[in-house]
């Protein structure tokens, strides 16, 4: 299995986990404030990478660890980290203020911003990946936007404003990736991200320790599956993936979202959901196949 094979499927488990965790952050947000919720999971999230990076250590790893990849590590991890706080508050606010499904496509419209933000990092797209972007969009919108509710709101701002910090994050990760130890820039991001969260609560939310017991489960979901999990093997397949490609796979996250809804909270698809389902696959597929000339990155 090829490297690209490799990393691309990681990004689709990726994608997996984070779609089915809607449903945990939801139940933790009946017991926990955003910041509460997202500082709690993430430093859960840290701890947990901490106890499982002795196991992932191996002679490779170990040869590049000098002085400078270490600087480097400390300062990916910082900026992923704040990255991954800004987005996360603004989502988390969002929410409130607009719908689900309108909040779930503004995020993922990073598939968009993604490319364009790279254009001015010097990242060149092809032709095809455009296409692939448009129509991932097209498929986007119709999986959560009902004919005629699209109208544009503080909420909706709150989340664009999400959308452009969770594209500065993958090209932040895009980065940094290649040149240190993903499972530990992972480890420090989600340190960072917990820290800022619990310093920003003391000054906007207040908590009980007995509002954290209650939401233990889906807090620890969040933390171990869509936090440790999901956004570490995101940091590690990013290094052989093409930033503008790994969002397109990202953005399967809306679809297993909804497929999560149906088999756990007995929702239905309609077939407007359907088509927009199929445009994101389509535009995927596609992504995937060869190209007969490969622009250069």
């Amino acid at each position: 299995m090829s490297k690209k094979l490799k990393g691309n499927l990681m990004l689709l488990l990726t994608s997996i986990i984070w779609g089915s965790a809607f449903v945990a952050q939801s139940m933790g947000g009946d017991h926990l404030g955003p910041l509460a919720f997202n500082g709690v999971r993430n430093i859960i999230a840290g701890l947990f990478l901490l106890a499982v990076i002795p196991f992932l250590k191996n002679k490779s790893q170990e040869q590049n660890e000098n002085s400078g990849d270490k600087k480097t590590l400390i300062i990916g991890g910082i900026v992923c980290g704040l990255a991954l706080f800004v987005a996360g508050y603004f989502q988390q606010k969002g929410v409130q203020y607009t719908t689900a499904g309108k909040a779930g496509f503004i995020t993922t419209l990073y598939v968009v911003i993604v490319p364009i933000i790279g254009l001015f990092l010097g990242k060149k797209v092809s032709k095809k990946v455009w296409f692939c972007v448009v129509l991932a969009a097209i498929g986007l919108y119709y999986l959560s936007i009902k004919p005629g509710s699209f109208d544009i709101g503080f909420g909706d701002m709150l989340i664009a404003i999400c959308a452009i910090f969770f594209s500065l994050h993958i090209l932040v990760i895009d980065h940094f990736s290649p040149k240190v130890d993903g499972v530990k820039m992972s480890c420090i991001q989600f340190f960072v991200c917990g820290a800022a969260n619990l310093f920003a609560m003391l000054f906007f939310e207040t908590f009980e320790l007995s509002e954290v017991i209650e939401a233990m489960v889906p807090i620890l979901y969040a933390a171990i599956m869509s936090s440790g999990v999901g956004y570490t093997l995101q940091i590690i397949a990013q290094k052989d993936t093409d930033p503008t490609i790994a969002s397109l796979i990202l953005s399967l996250e809306s679809v297993f979202a909804v497929l999560a809804g149906m088999l756990l909270l007995s929702e239905t698809l309609s077939i407007r959901e359907v088509l927009g389902c199929v445009l994101i696959f389509v535009a995927i597929i596609i992504a995937q196949l060869p190209e007969k000339q490969t622009a250069s990155a």
